[in-house]
Protein backbone atom coordinates (compact mmCIF):
# COMPACT_ATOMS: atom_id res chain seq x y z
CA UNK A 1 0.00 0.00 0.00
CA UNK A 2 3.07 2.11 0.61
CA UNK A 3 4.52 1.58 -2.79
CA UNK A 4 0.96 2.77 -4.24
CA UNK A 5 0.48 5.94 -1.94
CA UNK A 6 3.69 6.74 -3.62
CA UNK A 7 2.95 6.58 -6.93
CA UNK A 8 -0.19 8.32 -6.19
CA UNK A 9 1.48 10.91 -4.81
CA UNK A 10 4.48 11.60 -7.14
CA UNK A 11 1.13 11.49 -10.13
CA UNK A 12 -0.18 14.31 -8.25
CA UNK A 13 2.72 16.45 -7.86
CA UNK A 14 3.46 16.76 -11.85
CA UNK A 15 3.36 19.94 -12.63
CA UNK A 16 3.27 19.34 -16.30
CA UNK A 17 2.07 16.89 -19.24
CA UNK A 18 5.26 16.30 -20.29
CA UNK A 19 6.61 15.04 -16.80
CA UNK A 20 3.00 13.14 -16.44
CA UNK A 21 3.60 11.17 -19.23
CA UNK A 22 7.48 10.21 -17.78
CA UNK A 23 5.93 8.79 -14.80
CA UNK A 24 2.74 6.89 -16.41
CA UNK A 25 5.56 5.54 -18.75
CA UNK A 26 7.11 4.38 -15.11
CA UNK A 27 4.26 2.61 -13.93
CA UNK A 28 3.07 0.98 -16.72
CA UNK A 29 5.91 0.28 -18.97
CA UNK A 30 7.68 -2.88 -20.38
CA UNK A 31 9.82 -3.14 -17.29
CA UNK A 32 7.67 -1.59 -14.49
CA UNK A 33 7.01 -3.08 -11.04
CA UNK A 34 3.10 -3.55 -12.09
CA UNK A 35 4.01 -4.98 -15.13
CA UNK A 36 6.54 -7.40 -13.78
CA UNK A 37 3.87 -8.45 -11.36
CA UNK A 38 1.55 -9.27 -13.37
CA UNK A 39 4.24 -11.74 -15.18
CA UNK A 40 4.79 -13.19 -11.76
CA UNK A 41 1.40 -13.83 -11.55
CA UNK A 42 1.76 -17.73 -13.12
CA UNK A 43 4.38 -18.71 -10.34
CA UNK A 44 1.79 -18.64 -7.73
CA UNK A 45 -1.15 -21.11 -6.89
CA UNK A 46 -4.55 -20.46 -8.19
CA UNK A 47 -5.81 -19.38 -4.75
CA UNK A 48 -2.46 -16.91 -4.48
CA UNK A 49 -3.03 -16.13 -7.93
CA UNK A 50 -6.41 -14.89 -7.60
CA UNK A 51 -5.66 -13.05 -4.46
CA UNK A 52 -2.69 -10.87 -6.41
CA UNK A 53 -4.50 -10.24 -9.42
CA UNK A 54 -7.50 -8.85 -7.58
CA UNK A 55 -4.90 -6.22 -5.69
CA UNK A 56 -2.95 -5.28 -8.91
CA UNK A 57 -6.20 -4.63 -10.65
CA UNK A 58 -7.26 -2.43 -8.06
CA UNK A 59 -4.04 -0.78 -7.83
CA UNK A 60 -3.71 -0.57 -11.73
CA UNK A 61 -6.96 0.94 -11.44
CA UNK A 62 -6.32 3.41 -8.56
CA UNK A 63 -3.16 4.71 -10.91
CA UNK A 64 -4.73 5.12 -14.13
CA UNK A 65 -7.53 7.04 -12.62
CA UNK A 66 -5.14 9.56 -10.94
CA UNK A 67 -2.91 9.99 -13.88
CA UNK A 68 -6.56 11.00 -15.84
CA UNK A 69 -7.68 12.97 -13.02
CA UNK A 70 -4.12 15.13 -13.12
CA UNK A 71 -4.26 14.74 -16.77
CA UNK A 72 -7.57 17.19 -16.43
CA UNK A 73 -6.37 19.04 -14.00
CA UNK A 74 -3.25 20.11 -16.25
CA UNK A 75 -5.69 20.27 -19.63
CA UNK A 76 -7.72 22.55 -17.52
CA UNK A 77 -5.09 24.49 -15.83
CA UNK A 78 -3.24 25.25 -19.43
CA UNK A 79 -6.68 26.74 -21.45
CA UNK A 80 -7.03 28.70 -17.95
CA UNK A 81 -3.39 29.81 -18.87
CA UNK A 82 -4.03 30.78 -22.31
CA UNK A 83 -7.48 32.66 -21.73
CA UNK A 84 -6.04 34.94 -19.04
CA UNK A 85 -2.92 35.90 -21.41
CA UNK A 86 -5.54 36.03 -24.26
CA UNK A 87 -7.86 38.02 -22.72
CA UNK A 88 -10.51 40.36 -24.73
CA UNK A 89 -10.62 43.97 -23.33
CA UNK A 90 -14.77 43.85 -23.41
CA UNK A 91 -14.65 48.28 -23.02
CA UNK A 92 -12.69 48.77 -26.37
CA UNK A 93 -15.05 50.80 -28.54
CA UNK A 94 -16.99 47.77 -31.34
CA UNK A 95 -14.82 48.02 -35.21
CA UNK A 96 -17.46 50.41 -37.45
CA UNK A 97 -19.50 47.80 -39.86
CA UNK A 98 -18.80 48.73 -43.43
CA UNK A 99 -22.23 48.74 -45.36
CA UNK A 100 -22.60 48.70 -49.27
CA UNK A 101 -24.52 51.01 -50.58
CA UNK A 102 -26.40 50.95 -54.19
CA UNK A 103 -25.77 52.92 -57.24
CA UNK A 104 -27.03 56.21 -57.69
CA UNK A 105 -27.69 54.52 -61.81
CA UNK A 106 -28.84 51.58 -59.92
CA UNK A 107 -31.12 53.47 -57.61
CA UNK A 108 -32.47 55.25 -60.48
CA UNK A 109 -33.19 52.10 -62.85
CA UNK A 110 -35.19 50.91 -60.31
CA UNK A 111 -37.04 54.44 -59.43
CA UNK A 112 -38.04 54.26 -63.34
CA UNK A 113 -38.88 50.96 -63.53
CA UNK A 114 -41.20 51.59 -60.51
CA UNK A 115 -42.94 54.21 -61.64
CA UNK A 116 -43.77 52.93 -65.20
CA UNK A 117 -45.22 49.18 -63.98
CA UNK A 118 -47.93 51.49 -62.24
CA UNK A 119 -48.95 52.41 -65.47
CA UNK A 120 -48.89 49.26 -66.95
CA UNK A 121 -45.63 49.43 -68.79
CA UNK A 122 -42.89 45.74 -68.60
CA UNK A 123 -39.38 45.79 -68.17
CA UNK A 124 -38.27 44.03 -71.38
CA UNK A 125 -34.07 43.29 -71.67
CA UNK A 126 -31.52 42.53 -75.07
CA UNK A 127 -28.17 41.93 -75.53
CA UNK A 128 -25.04 44.38 -75.66
CA UNK A 129 -23.77 43.16 -78.98
CA UNK A 130 -26.18 43.86 -81.62
CA UNK A 131 -26.64 43.70 -85.27
CA UNK A 132 -26.67 46.16 -87.51
CA UNK A 133 -30.14 45.63 -88.83
CA UNK A 134 -31.81 45.79 -85.39
CA UNK A 135 -29.52 48.78 -83.88
CA UNK A 136 -29.79 50.77 -87.72
CA UNK A 137 -31.89 49.07 -90.09
CA UNK A 138 -34.52 48.75 -88.68
CA UNK A 139 -35.01 51.96 -87.03
CA UNK A 140 -35.00 53.99 -90.43
CA UNK A 141 -31.60 55.02 -89.76
CA UNK A 142 -30.17 55.93 -93.53
CA UNK A 143 -27.02 54.66 -94.63
CA UNK A 144 -25.09 58.02 -94.84
CA UNK A 145 -26.20 58.62 -91.63
CA UNK A 146 -23.43 59.88 -88.96
CA UNK A 147 -24.36 57.48 -86.48
CA UNK A 148 -23.17 54.75 -88.67
CA UNK A 149 -19.59 56.20 -88.77
CA UNK A 150 -16.89 54.35 -87.24
CA UNK A 151 -15.72 57.51 -84.97
CA UNK A 152 -19.26 57.11 -83.33
CA UNK A 153 -19.87 53.63 -82.95
CA UNK A 154 -17.98 50.31 -81.80
CA UNK A 155 -18.22 48.05 -84.38
CA UNK A 156 -17.10 44.07 -83.96
CA UNK A 157 -16.64 42.83 -87.43
CA UNK A 158 -15.07 45.04 -90.56
CA UNK A 159 -17.90 44.42 -92.57
CA UNK A 160 -19.59 46.68 -90.02
CA UNK A 161 -22.65 43.90 -89.59
CA UNK A 162 -22.06 43.40 -85.66
CA UNK A 163 -21.79 46.25 -83.14
CA UNK A 164 -22.25 47.48 -79.61
CA UNK A 165 -25.77 48.61 -79.33
CA UNK A 166 -25.66 52.27 -79.54
CA UNK A 167 -28.99 52.47 -78.35
CA UNK A 168 -31.48 50.37 -76.74
CA UNK A 169 -34.18 51.14 -79.18
CA UNK A 170 -32.86 47.56 -80.94
CA UNK A 171 -35.03 46.03 -78.16
CA UNK A 172 -37.85 47.57 -79.40
CA UNK A 173 -37.57 45.60 -82.83
CA UNK A 174 -36.71 42.18 -81.03
CA UNK A 175 -40.11 42.54 -78.93
CA UNK A 176 -42.08 43.98 -82.08
CA UNK A 177 -40.86 40.95 -84.08
CA UNK A 178 -41.26 38.20 -81.64
CA UNK A 179 -45.11 38.90 -80.46
CA UNK A 180 -47.52 40.77 -81.36
CA UNK A 181 -49.11 44.13 -80.37
CA UNK A 182 -50.15 45.41 -78.36
CA UNK A 183 -46.76 46.22 -77.03
CA UNK A 184 -46.17 48.26 -74.14
CA UNK A 185 -42.27 47.93 -72.72
CA UNK A 186 -39.49 50.19 -71.18
CA UNK A 187 -35.95 48.79 -71.99
CA UNK A 188 -33.35 49.94 -69.20
CA UNK A 189 -29.79 49.31 -70.04
CA UNK A 190 -25.81 49.97 -71.40
CA UNK A 191 -24.97 50.85 -74.46
CA UNK A 192 -21.76 52.39 -75.65
CA UNK A 193 -20.63 55.48 -78.33
CA UNK A 194 -17.44 56.39 -79.16
CA UNK A 195 -17.19 60.05 -76.65
CA UNK A 196 -16.08 60.48 -73.58
CA UNK A 197 -16.24 63.94 -71.11
CA UNK A 198 -17.15 65.22 -68.34
CA UNK A 199 -20.45 64.79 -69.32
CA UNK A 200 -20.35 61.73 -71.75
CA UNK A 201 -18.88 58.41 -71.24
CA UNK A 202 -18.35 55.27 -73.71
CA UNK A 203 -20.53 53.16 -71.88
CA UNK A 204 -23.32 54.82 -70.23
CA UNK A 205 -26.98 53.76 -69.43
CA UNK A 206 -29.99 54.16 -71.59
CA UNK A 207 -33.47 53.81 -71.04
CA UNK A 208 -36.39 53.84 -74.18
CA UNK A 209 -40.04 53.36 -73.97
CA UNK A 210 -42.43 52.11 -76.88
CA UNK A 211 -46.17 51.52 -76.95
CA UNK A 212 -47.90 50.76 -79.83
CA UNK A 213 -51.84 49.74 -79.76
CA UNK A 214 -54.88 51.46 -81.71
CA UNK A 215 -55.37 54.72 -81.87
CA UNK A 216 -52.09 55.91 -79.85
CA UNK A 217 -51.27 59.47 -80.50
CA UNK A 218 -49.40 62.38 -78.84
CA UNK A 219 -51.94 63.15 -76.12
CA UNK A 220 -51.04 59.63 -74.69
CA UNK A 221 -47.34 60.44 -75.38
CA UNK A 222 -47.81 64.07 -73.33
CA UNK A 223 -49.83 62.41 -70.36
CA UNK A 224 -47.29 59.10 -70.20
CA UNK A 225 -44.25 61.52 -69.88
CA UNK A 226 -45.86 64.17 -67.46
CA UNK A 227 -46.79 61.70 -65.04
CA UNK A 228 -43.31 60.07 -65.32
CA UNK A 229 -41.97 63.23 -65.29
CA UNK A 230 -43.53 64.23 -61.55
CA UNK A 231 -43.28 61.36 -59.94
CA UNK A 232 -39.40 60.92 -61.25
CA UNK A 233 -38.14 64.21 -59.51
CA UNK A 234 -41.06 64.22 -56.62
CA UNK A 235 -43.32 67.44 -57.83
CA UNK A 236 -46.32 68.58 -57.62
CA UNK A 237 -46.41 70.56 -61.04
CA UNK A 238 -44.57 70.08 -63.48
CA UNK A 239 -43.20 73.06 -66.71
CA UNK A 240 -43.20 71.10 -69.77
CA UNK A 241 -42.52 71.94 -73.66
CA UNK A 242 -42.18 69.94 -76.66
CA UNK A 243 -39.57 71.07 -79.39
CA UNK A 244 -39.72 69.77 -83.21
CA UNK A 245 -36.99 67.83 -83.33
CA UNK A 246 -35.93 64.86 -85.94
CA UNK A 247 -34.76 61.22 -85.11
CA UNK A 248 -35.09 58.79 -87.79
CA UNK A 249 -37.14 56.49 -86.14
CA UNK A 250 -39.98 59.01 -85.16
CA UNK A 251 -42.14 61.42 -86.87
CA UNK A 252 -43.17 63.56 -85.71
CA UNK A 253 -40.43 63.80 -83.33
CA UNK A 254 -39.62 65.94 -80.43
CA UNK A 255 -37.17 67.05 -77.54
CA UNK A 256 -38.87 67.16 -74.24
CA UNK A 257 -37.68 70.41 -72.32
CA UNK A 258 -38.75 71.08 -68.36
CA UNK A 259 -38.21 73.97 -66.31
CA UNK A 260 -36.13 74.66 -63.80
CA UNK A 261 -34.91 77.60 -61.33
CA UNK A 262 -31.20 78.09 -59.89
CA UNK A 263 -31.96 78.59 -56.15
CA UNK A 264 -28.34 78.54 -53.95
CA UNK A 265 -26.85 77.44 -57.04
CA UNK A 266 -28.69 74.35 -56.99
CA UNK A 267 -31.28 73.42 -60.16
CA UNK A 268 -34.63 73.17 -58.35
CA UNK A 269 -37.04 71.06 -61.21
CA UNK A 270 -40.38 71.95 -61.15
CA UNK A 271 -41.22 75.40 -61.93
CA UNK A 272 -38.92 78.57 -63.53
CA UNK A 273 -38.23 80.41 -66.16
CA UNK A 274 -35.50 78.49 -67.42
CA UNK A 275 -35.49 75.04 -69.32
CA UNK A 276 -33.48 72.34 -69.60
CA UNK A 277 -33.53 69.17 -72.09
CA UNK A 278 -34.48 65.50 -70.50
CA UNK A 279 -35.58 63.44 -73.14
CA UNK A 280 -35.90 62.37 -77.20
CA UNK A 281 -39.44 61.29 -78.28
CA UNK A 282 -41.95 60.86 -81.10
CA UNK A 283 -44.76 58.63 -82.43
CA UNK A 284 -42.98 55.89 -83.87
CA UNK A 285 -42.33 56.08 -87.89
CA UNK A 286 -44.29 53.26 -90.11
CA UNK A 287 -40.88 52.65 -91.44
CA UNK A 288 -39.93 50.97 -88.04
CA UNK A 289 -43.68 49.05 -87.75
CA UNK A 290 -43.36 47.85 -91.29
CA UNK A 291 -39.62 46.26 -90.69
CA UNK A 292 -40.99 45.16 -87.24
CA UNK A 293 -43.77 43.37 -88.98
CA UNK A 294 -46.62 45.43 -87.46
CA UNK A 295 -49.42 46.72 -89.71
CA UNK A 296 -48.60 50.73 -90.00
CA UNK A 297 -52.39 50.89 -91.03
CA UNK A 298 -54.01 49.15 -87.77
CA UNK A 299 -51.45 50.18 -85.33
CA UNK A 300 -49.56 53.34 -84.25
CA UNK A 301 -47.60 54.28 -81.06
CA UNK A 302 -44.89 56.48 -79.22
CA UNK A 303 -41.48 56.15 -78.11
CA UNK A 304 -39.36 57.84 -76.11
CA UNK A 305 -35.49 57.55 -74.96
CA UNK A 306 -33.56 59.12 -72.18
CA UNK A 307 -30.22 58.76 -70.80
CA UNK A 308 -30.17 57.39 -67.44
CA UNK A 309 -26.89 58.62 -66.29
CA UNK A 310 -28.13 62.55 -66.71
CA UNK A 311 -31.76 61.94 -64.83
CA UNK A 312 -29.19 60.77 -62.04
CA UNK A 313 -26.94 63.81 -62.10
CA UNK A 314 -30.00 65.90 -61.97
CA UNK A 315 -31.95 64.28 -59.60
CA UNK A 316 -28.93 63.74 -56.89
CA UNK A 317 -27.03 66.65 -57.73
CA UNK A 318 -23.84 64.97 -59.18
CA UNK A 319 -21.66 67.12 -61.30
CA UNK A 320 -18.83 64.94 -63.15
CA UNK A 321 -20.57 61.52 -65.05
CA UNK A 322 -17.16 59.96 -64.89
CA UNK A 323 -17.44 59.46 -60.78
CA UNK A 324 -20.10 57.13 -61.43
CA UNK A 325 -17.38 54.61 -63.23
CA UNK A 326 -14.43 55.40 -61.01
CA UNK A 327 -15.42 53.25 -58.20
CA UNK A 328 -14.47 55.53 -55.64
CA UNK A 329 -16.29 53.95 -51.90
CA UNK A 330 -15.91 57.47 -50.29
CA UNK A 331 -18.30 58.69 -52.96
CA UNK A 332 -20.68 55.96 -53.21
CA UNK A 333 -20.91 56.32 -49.50
CA UNK A 334 -22.13 59.66 -50.22
CA UNK A 335 -24.41 59.25 -52.76
CA UNK A 336 -25.08 55.80 -52.73
CA UNK A 337 -28.44 54.30 -51.35
CA UNK A 338 -29.60 52.08 -48.73
CA UNK A 339 -29.83 48.57 -50.22
CA UNK A 340 -33.00 47.28 -48.39
CA UNK A 341 -35.14 50.44 -49.73
CA UNK A 342 -36.21 49.37 -52.56
CA UNK A 343 -38.00 52.40 -54.34
CA UNK A 344 -41.65 52.60 -54.19
CA UNK A 345 -43.98 55.59 -55.22
CA UNK A 346 -46.14 54.58 -52.53
CA UNK A 347 -43.81 55.92 -49.41
CA UNK A 348 -41.41 58.04 -51.87
CA UNK A 349 -39.05 56.74 -53.95
CA UNK A 350 -35.76 58.07 -52.90
CA UNK A 351 -36.83 57.98 -48.99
Amino acid sequence: MSDLNTLLHKITEAKTKQDLQVIKSEIFGKNSSINNEFKNLGSLSPEERKIKANDLNKKKEALTNAIDSKLRELDKSEIDAKLNHEKIDITLPVRPELKGKIHPVSQVIDEICSIFSEIGFAVAEGPDIETEFNNFTALNTPEDHPARDMHDTFYLEENKKILLRTHTSPVQIRTMLAGKPPFKIIVPGRTYRCDSDQTHAPMFHQLEGLHIDKNISMGHLKGCLNYFIKEFFEVKQIKMRFRPSHFPFTEPSAEVDIGYRLEKGKIVIGEGDQWLEILGCGMVHPNVLKNSKVDPSKYQGYAFGMGIDRLAMLKYGINDLRSFFETDYRWLNHFGFDPLNVPANYRGLSK
